[in-house]
């Protein structure tokens, strides 16, 4: 299985994947990205089974990488991992199609829950 991860923040992309290795992913080929648009490019590249964004950052936002990708006609399982989780951004997220969204502070339990959705 191939995973992208898309943060501006490295640190956050190193817990982001620490998390996933726990929640049962360790044999997983992780793929980073530091923004939407580097993440675009990866997508192409290598076409990951499952994307995992932060909203926030800098060049191009997780929800318009979500968009971006929608309207390309990309169709990989993509989750939100951010710092806000309002009612508001929820639906937004599920609006464009994302399957879940994680937020932070977060816990082990809640990434392997919502891996284990993606994945059955």
């Amino acid at each position: 299985m191939k995973i992208l991860v898309v943060d501006d923040s490295k640190t956050m992309r190193m817990i982001v994947i620490r998390h996933i290795r726990q929640a049962g992913y360790g044999d997983a080929t992780i793929l980073e990205a530091g923004n939407g648009l580097e993440g675009l490019d990866l997508v192409a590249a290598a076409s990951p089974d499952l994307i995992l964004s932060d909203w926030n950052m800098p060049e191009m936002t997780g929800i318009e990488f979500l968009q971006a990708l929608r309207q390309r006609g990309y169709r990989t399982p993509f989750g939100f991992v951010t710092s806000e989780g309002s009612p508001e951004m929820v639906f937004q997220a599920r609006s464009e199609g994302a399957k879940f969204l994680i937020a932070k502070p977060f816990n082990q339990q809640a990434f392997e829950e919502k891996l284990a959705e993606v994945a059955s």
